[in-house]
């Protein structure tokens, strides 16, 4: 694997693409300076925590389909990692999360208010960098947040009349985590100057890889070992969240799955109940079912790519894609 993550990546594209994420860090943590030293601290927390910075390298290698060195990219990368930070710290209000990144979360760490109030204070800074992006980049902003906004109030909302749980949570995904992603490549696009259908293309391929991206970690809290995700398998089972693969079983109508689906539908409190829930999920077709889904919407976001003119920045895109989805085998 490569320095930034993307294999048989040009090297010559990866240097520049090196340079640019650290032009985009320096930025990323002068933007959240300011007067007040709590408000400072509260919102590194998370900055130093790092984070794979997908979307804002997403920003970047669509820039390179037009002019990667027009003035705004890097303004706009920061911006779409300033926004994800700042959901970052309402949603772990919402979930009430101890832990996030590995360090403990800001509501653990102070209050809620205080987790509250730093994610608003990172959406003040993504509004101060936005205003001089113009107003296109404002309006995709927007939209993208409300998007953000509805995904939240879908989650807590529930499943509607009309739809499966499974469903209603592909909805929320595609809110909540794809929706940001896709702006992320379609700022790259928009601000380099790169054509209209080239913008469209890189739009939709942003939306499906980011829903890749969130499928992928619901199959990883199942199919790997910490050693390898860095994660403690069976987190949502025990938080009794649902996910892709626990979605397929829920609404399973085989008299087999009836008593996983008695112990699925409520956070799971007893290790030795998580260890073998674990090793029963790892067997279920519907982890298979789970991988082909994901699998299909990463051939789906590869499709887009087609009409990408041929070079280093298509070539990265396609490697990015086959990295994310690799991360369920």
């Amino acid at each position: 694997m490569t320095q930034i993550g993307i294999p048989d990546i040009d090297p010559k594209l990866e240097k520049e693409l090196l340079a640019s994420m650290a032009e985009v860090e320096v930025l990323l943590r002068g933007s959240i300076e300011g007067k007040y030293p709590l408000v400072i601290e509260t919102s590194r927390h998370l900055v130093d925590a790092g984070g794979k910075r997908l979307r804002p390298l997403l920003t970047l290698i669509a820039s390179h389909f037009g002019d990667p060195k027009a003035k705004g990219i890097i303004e706009a990368a920061v911006v779409c990692e300033l926004t994800h930070l700042g959901t970052l710290y309402h949603d772990d209000v919402m979930d009430e999360a101890p832990l996030r990144r590995g360090v403990e979360s800001a509501n653990n760490r102070w209050n809620n208010t205080v987790a509250i109030l730093t994610g608003d204070y990172l959406f003040a800074k993504t509004s101060q960098l936005l205003a001089d992006l113009g107003p296109e980049a404002v309006r995709l902003q927007a939209l993208t947040f409300e998007r953000l906004v509805i995904g939240q109030i879908t989650e807590t909302q529930g499943s509607s009349e009309g739809k499966t749980q499974l469903e209603h949570y592909l909805d929320v995904v595609a809110d909540k985590t794809a929706s940001l992603i896709s702006a992320s490549a379609r700022y790259g696009a928009m601000i380099s100057g790169a054509d209209e259908k080239i913008m469209e293309a890189l739009t939709k391929f942003g939306e499906e890889i980011g829903t890749v991206f969130q499928l992928a970690d619901d199959i990883i809290d199942i199919a790997s070992d910490s050693k390898e995700s860095g994660k403690t398998p069976g987190t949502d089972l025990r938080e009794g969240v649902p996910t892709l693969v626990t979605l397929f079983i829920l609404e399973s109508d085989d008299p087999a799955d009836a008593e996983l689906k008695k112990i699925l539908s409520a956070p799971i409190t007893d290790e030795a109940i998580v260890a073998q829930t674990i090793l029963t999920l790892r067997s279920h077709s519907a982890l298979t079912r789970s991988r082909e889904l994901v699998a299909g919407y990463g051939r789906s976001a590869q499709k887009h790519l087609e009409i990408l003119p041929e070079g280093p920045a298509k070539a990265a895109l396609v490697g990015l894609s086959q990295a994310v989805i690799s991360r369920t085998s």
